[in-house]
């Protein structure tokens, strides 16, 4: 039997279960996961291989309305994204079926040019009656607990093309480790602060000495004022301490090895605004996509 791989990605609005669901279905904690809506900025990608078939999934930024220019940055690399899969999975919660078109839902005046496929998140809260109908239409999923996910992935696996896997059936990544340490971080971020001070926050890995045990790593936290590094600290040093030991734990579980985390924390001002902040932190301007047909670009990394 040949082999099927396909790269699907995860696309919806914001806080539709994405993140939680990619990590559901990796059966690891590689993306960040917060009530609060907007916490993917960049994609993260897993792979689940089954038998013959390997599935790469993306967990893409939430589509919205951007209010400023990292929200449009996140939008059109989330857009770029999707326009070169196999497959897009539109995510929508279960509660609030009927799903919208796609398109509508990302602003696009044209199809995308690549199969979409409606999928219920949150099939928890259904009642056993309602969720039953509404599987007659999509798929259901409950990534709490796990439920449907493999009727969901029997689906999917016929709408993948045949062709060689194209990662090590052990991989569940693709992402650099300083991706992690900063995703991590804002997941922390995003625990411990209030307000808006998890969107004004970001972190750049300055040293990373894998060699060394503990694995000492050196990161800037960055804010957009002067006024919130404070907070960031907070009282003798707790709150910043709190954001490390999150994001410690974090990376201790998915390497396997101790973790030294030495923070610091400057002011950026305005560097959600800023367009060479933006590109310095992963965001590049975006380029003219083809919805029709993309080739693949992506490049496989090391964890």
């Amino acid at each position: 039997m040949p082999t099927r791989t396909g790269h699907i990605a995860l696309a919806g609005a914001p806080n539709v279960g994405k993140s939680t669901l990619l990590n559901a279905l990796v059966g690891q904690h590689l993306a960040i996961v917060s009530p609060k809506p907007q916490a993917t900025r960049l994609a993260v990608t897993g792979i689940r291989t089954d038998g013959d078939t390997q599935y790469i999934f993306h967990d893409l930024p939430g589509l919205l309305d951007p209010g400023y220019l990292l929200q449009s940055r996140m939008r059109d690399l989330a857009l770029e994204t999707a326009a070169r899969m196999d497959l897009v999975l539109h995510l929508h919660p279960a509660t609030e079926a009927p799903a919208p078109p796609f398109e509508r839902l990302a602003g696009l005046a044209d199809p995308l040019g690549v199969p979409t496929l409606t999928v219920y998140t949150k099939g928890d809260l259904l009642t056993a009656s309602h969720r039953a109908a509404l599987e007659r239409e999509a798929a259901v999923v409950a990534a709490v607990g796990e439920t449907g996910l493999d009727r969901l992935l029997q689906r999917l696996r016929p709408l993948l093309p045949e062709r060689e896997f194209e990662f090590d059936p052990e991989d569940i990544g693709t992402q650099p480790l300083r991706f992690f340490v900063v995703e991590y971080l804002r997941e922390a971020a995003f625990e411990l602060l209030e307000d808006e001070l998890p969107y004004s926050f970001t972190a750049e890995v300055e040293e990373f000495r894998e060699a060394e045990r503990p694995i000492y790593i050196r990161v800037t936290l960055f804010v957009e004022r002067e006024s919130q590094k404070a907070i960031v600290i907070g009282r003798a040093g707790q709150t910043i301490k709190a954001l490390g030991a999150h994001a410690r734990r974090r990376l201790e579980d998915l390497i396997g090895a101790p973790v030294y985390l030495d923070s610091w924390v400057k002011a950026l001002p305005n560097w959600r605004k800023s367009s060479g902040a933006l590109t310095r932190f992963g965001f590049p301007p975006p380029v003219a996509v083809s919805a029709a047909h993309v080739e693949h670009r992506i490049e496989p990394t090391s964890r």
